[in-house]
């Protein structure tokens, strides 16, 4: 299993299989492919579907254009076997003969692999993959999820991780100030600050509710309008961990320190799903956008409350159940509607995940893991237009 730094990626949304991973596929073949005459990038599948919406042509242009002139080719009904996400570039000479060929897959969370290559391919750090097995390890030693952590990543995660946090948190206050309407045509206005300002007149609890949309809302916008902001574990599921983090910094005045461990935390859980099952909405649905992001909050909100392993466990346990089956089918593709309420939605539940867990003694009976691979399973039986193709659900409602 990776370190939790390919889980947390720093970049600009609105998709991180739609927008980062074809962006980074770019900077690749642009790289190895200088002097070429001409470039021809073929997106497949889902990629292809959903492209324009999530500007995939505009981030692989901005990364080639400059080097030579490239032409982007849509194939939405040809899918590869390998994954639904793919993409071809081919480079030529100015003869017009091939100089280079490159087919590789977008997989979720701004990773992209050649075909056969197993995700998650670069050096394995952590010895334990599964939760149950690192919860008996910090239970048997006396320690904590974070501490695995630092074990296995070195004490200069916590520099990466301040970083991540820097950017959450610029993300939320750039849109809670922000207003207009967000690109793409539906005539999606931004919320984010009146559901701010509404906060301010209510009581505590309902003011409390109310700020956690906000911020969730805050970061989903910008990421919608292409905003930086921080994968947790994708883009369009980026405003969930932000807002409970950002919520009770402020509210219950934890930390920084105590904050950069709860995102330990959240990303190691995060970390677990990625490896064993998948957060690509073209693979499994929301579920493994929304419904991961929400487990990660659960945990980490969790843990700065003080839980044991076993009620962190069970936070993010519930925080994950609670959103299988979870299409993705966003309105014409665009990562707006249901998106960003979505993220609202799952904040709000991360906290009431890790509130019900509280009350326990953190004993259940379906534990972590085999949510994920139910989630797995779940995710490869919802048909393929219920997953980023645009062809089904609210993705076809005028």
């Amino acid at each position: 299993m990776e370190s939790i730094r390919q889980l947390y990626k720093i970049g600009y949304g609105p998709s991180s299989s739609h927008t980062m991973g074809p962006r980074k596929a770019a900077e690749i073949f642009g790289e190895r492919t200088r002097g070429a005459a001409r470039i021809e990038v073929t997106l497949y599948g889902a990629l292809a579907a959903t492209g324009r919406g999530h500007l995939t042509d505009q981030a692989i242009l901005e990364v080639l254009t400059p080097m030579c002139p490239t032409e982007i080719v849509w194939k939405p009904e040809t899918v590869l076997p390998f994954h639904t996400n793919g993409m071809t570039f081919k480079a030529f000479n100015t003869d017009g003969s091939e100089k280079d060929s490159w087919t590789v897959y977008s997989v979720g969370g701004g990773d992209i692999v050649e075909e056969g290559e197993e995700r998650g391919s670069g050096p394995s750090i952590y010895p334990l993959t599964k939760i149950k097995d690192i919860q008996a390890k910090c239970e048997r030693e006396g320690t904590s999820y974070w501490e695995y952590v630092e074990q296995c990543e070195g004490p200069e995660i916590w520099d990466y991780l301040a970083e991540v946090w820097d950017v959450m948190q610029r993300a939320v206050e750039r849109g809670i100030e922000a207003e207009g309407v967000l690109p793409g045509g539906l005539g999606v206005r931004r919320k984010a600050v009146s559901y701010y300002v509404h906060a301010a007149g209510y009581s505590m609890s309902l003011k409390s509710r109310g700020l956690v949309y906000a911020y969730a809302l805050a970061v989903s916008e910008e990421n919608a309008a292409g905003g930086r902001i921080v994968t947790a574990p994708t883009c369009g599921s980026c405003g969930i961990v932000p807002a409970v983090l950002y919520h009770l910094h402020h509210s219950k005045g934890f930390s920084e320190k105590r904050i950069l461990r709860a995102l330990a935390t959240a990303g190691l859980f995060g970390n677990v799903v990625k490896y064993n099952a998948s957060v690509s909405g073209a693979e499994v649905g929301c579920q493994g956008e929304v419904g991961v992001a929400c487990a990660m909050a659960a945990a980490a909100a969790s843990q700065l409350f003080g839980g044991t392993p076993a009620q962190i466990e069970y936070s993010a346990e519930m925080g994950l159940e609670h959103h299988l089956g979870l299409t993705c089918d966003p309105v014409c593709g665009l990562v707006q509607i249901p998106c960003i309420e979505r993220n609202a939605y799952a904040a709000a539940r991360a906290l009431d995940a890790n509130l019900y867990s509280a009350f326990s003694d953190g004993k259940h009976s379906v534990d972590f893991d085999r949510i994920v691979e139910v989630m797995k399973q779940t995710g490869h039986d919802i048909p393929s237009l219920y997953k980023e193709t645009a062809l089904g659900g609210l993705a076809v409602i005028k």
